[in-house]
C-alpha cells in the first residue's frame, strides 16, 4: 500500500523496480491504496490492486501514476472503463509528463497501465466504499504470483472468517 508523495523517476539507465515489501504497511483510513506483485515473474492474471477513495479520475489517478512512476518508471497510458469514472479526460499531466487515458471496455474492476511502449500492467480496482476487510482480502489475492482468478471474481469472493483462537 502506498501513499503518493513527490515521486522521482529512476535514472534512464536504472532497471525497472518492484515495490519493496515495506510498502504494504498500514496507512490511515481513506487513503488510496496500491499493492503490486513483488516478484519479477508477473505470471498471474493481475499485477496488482488499487483501492481509490472515489470515482473522480482527476482526483485519484495522478497519485496512482506518481507512485507507479516512482517504482516502475514512466507511465505513458492508462486504460479505464469510462462508465465507471466521473469525467474521463483524454490525458492528464502528472509531474510534468503527459499520460494518455484510454476509454477501454476493460470493466470497472480493472485498470490497464502502460509503461514505455508495450509493457502492460493490469490492476484490480477495488471500488471506493468497499468494506476494509473485503478490500484487503481482494488486494492480497490479486498480488499472489500464481493468481488465475479474474478481477470480477476476486471482488465477489467471500472474506474468510476470522480465526477465533
Amino acid at each position: 500500500m502506498a501513499e503518493a508523495d513527490t515521486p522521482h523517476a529512476p535514472p534512464a539507465h536504472a532497471p525497472p523496480m518492484v515495490l519493496p515489501d515495506g510498502i504494504h504497511t498500514a496507512v490511515r483510513p481513506g487513503t488510496a491504496l496500491l499493492r503490486l506483485e513483488t516478484t519479477g515473474s508477473r505470471e498471474g492474471v493481475l499485477d496488482g490492486a488499487w483501492w481509490p477513495r472515489s470515482r473522480d479520475v482527476a482526483g485519484e489517478l495522478p497519485a496512482l501514476i506518481a507512485v507507479l512512476t516512482e517504482h516502475l518508471g514512466p507511465i505513458t497510458r492508462v486504460g479505464l472503463d469510462a462508465s465507471a469514472w466521473n469525467g474521463l479526460p483524454t490525458r492528464l499531466v502528472v509531474d510534468g509528463r503527459v499520460v494518455h487515458l484510454d476509454s477501454d471496455p476493460v470493466g470497472d474492476d480493472t485498470v490497464l497501465i502502460t509503461r514505455g511502449d508495450n509493457d502492460h500492467f493490469a490492476l484490480l480496482v477495488v471500488p471506493p466504499g468497499t468494506a476494509p476487510d473485503a478490500a484487503r482480502t481482494a488486494m492480497a489475492r490479486a498480488v499472489e504470483a500464481d493468481n488465475t482468478t479474474s478481477a470480477a471474481e476476486l471482488l465477489i469472493a467471500p472474506v474468510p472468517p476470522l480465526d477465533p483462537t
